[in-house]
């Protein structure tokens, strides 16, 4: 089948403005090196935007560029395949495996719906207490929203479609578990597979998060916005039908059709609360986040849980792996040889008549509401997280809560759009809103989240010692 005129564009505008780039003189300060580096760079980020080919082979390609044009050595090229915090999140993908295989997530979602789900409302806290428990264990919220959430949010809506012609029902459900999804999301550092990225690249900067500070730091700011923006959502989006004993009654002879608990989900019920416990403690036993998470793995292994072929099979692992490796190595190299200090010094001076936090707040607002250009958490982390947490640090904003307040809107700012993250089209696809309210309501829950994350998170902080 011949590629049509639109394919061909997404093929070249990443390369034409990487050759249109790579003979400009760069700025004062910045050497050759660096800038051919960005160059690289910022077409690997063009390239996953315009998604000519899969995400993983464009990064590859931009490994690949990086070696052939000289900017960099095979060796440094392929540094980022040997980073830790990659092979955490690769790991969670496959013990995720294990709770979608053994249908422990399943049942746990069943179990919170049968107690609390004999109202409309009760649904939604259902579904988001589901999402909440499993999100430290599955890092891909498309993964959580598509797999587990979503069946189960349409299975209940479909209950009352006959009831409820304008499946007002439907409408409530799906865009509360979207909304939900993305809080917790950004609650924990293995919720989304572009949190390590971003921990990462904080590191890269000299600013520490282990797991434990990411979490300890979204837990009220997380658990308030679960309580607040279901309640929002129930007045923007209202169901026509608000009392559901028959949704709570499914989902008992759900759990009566499952039986007993099996054997392997007992023993995925333990591992996953070991890995909780040494993810908690693992500064005091001096476990680091990705030796826990190969634990789990090999315990899920050995007793069978998984297999090897399960581990095989695991292609988003294996696909976030690549990319992100290169993802990881390009930023971490500009660090390195010298662009990211340039602009964060040159962007300093010029916010330097500010006080730090209205400085910051603008940043983060930037930060927040650019994501409408863009179709993947993934690209804005690594396109624009290190810079702006550069800034941040230079104008003299506290340097954790900067990394952490970074991290948690790389989540949170995928709920404006139908199109902001994987989740977002699996929901919106559903039909429930037009596009138009969609954006409306997204745009009205952002600005809850945001008012909710900086004013309440930074009470948190602040009481935390985080600044």
């Amino acid at each position: 089948m011949r590629a049509g005129r639109g394919h061909w564009i997404r093929v070249l505008s990443p390369l034409i403005l990487g050759l249109l780039l790579w003979w400009q003189t760069p700025p004062v300060g910045v050497t050759q090196q660096a800038w051919h580096l960005l160059v690289v760079f910022v077409s690997t980020i063009v390239g996953i935007i315009a998604a000519p080919l899969p995400m993983g082979a464009v990064a590859l390609l931009g490994v690949v560029a990086s070696v052939v044009t000289h900017t960099l050595t095979i060796e440094q090229a392929l540094f980022g395949f040997g980073n830790k915090v990659i092979w955490l999140i690769v790991t969670s993908f496959m013990i995720a495996r294990g709770f979608i295989k053994t249908g422990l997530s399943s049942r746990i979602a069943y179990l919170f719906v049968s107690r609390v789900g004999k109202s409309t409302l009760g649904l939604s806290y259902g579904l988001l207490a589901t999402d909440l428990v499993l999100a430290p264990a599955i890092p891909s919220n498309t993964a959580r929203a598509g797999g587990v959430i979503y069946p189960i949010a349409l299975s209940l809506r479909d209950i009352y479609k006959d009831k409820d012609s304008d499946d007002s029902v439907g409408a409530f459900i799906l865009k509360t578990a979207f909304q939900g999804n993305l809080i917790t999301s950004a609650m924990f550092l293995t919720a989304m597979a572009a949190n390590p990225l971003a921990a990462q690249l904080a590191r890269d900067l000299g600013v520490e998060i282990s797991w434990t500070t990411w979490a300890v730091g979204a837990a009220l700011p997380g658990l308030v916005s679960l309580v607040l923006v279901p309640l929002l959502l129930y007045k923007l989006c209202p169901p026509a039908i608000t009392k559901t004993p028959d949704a709570a009654e499914m989902a008992r002879q759900k759990l009566k059709d499952m039986g007993a608990m099996t054997r392997v989900e007992k023993i995925m019920l333990v591992v996953f609360c070991l890995m909780l416990c040494l993810w908690m403690f693992g500064k005091q036993l001096a476990f680091h986040s990705t030796t826990t998470a190969l634990v789990g793995l090999s315990l899920l292994l050995v007793t069978g849980v998984l297999t090897w072929q399960d581990v095989c099979q695991e292609k988003e692992a294996w696909n976030t792996l690549v990319w992100f490796a290169a993802l990881v190595m390009m930023a971490s190299f500009l660090n390195k040889l010298g662009f990211i200090p340039w602009f964060s010094e040159t962007m300093g001076r010029q916010l330097g008549g500010f006080h730090w936090f209205p400085a910051f707040i603008g940043l983060t607002l930037i930060y927040f509401y650019s994501h409408y250009l863009f179709a993947s958490n993934t690209a804005h982390v690594s396109s624009m997280y290190a810079p702006f947490l550069g800034v941040a640090i230079a104008v003299g904003a506290p340097p954790l809560v900067s990394a952490l307040v970074l991290g948690y809107f790389s989540n949170l700012f995928s709920g404006c759009t139908h199109y902001g993250c994987g989740a977002a089209p699996i929901f919106f696809g559903a039909g429930f809103l037009p596009t138009g309210r969609w954006w409306r309501v997204g745009w009205v829950v952002s600005v809850v989240n945001v008012v909710i994350w900086l004013g309440v998170g930074g009470l948190w902080w602040r009481l935390l010692g985080y600044w």
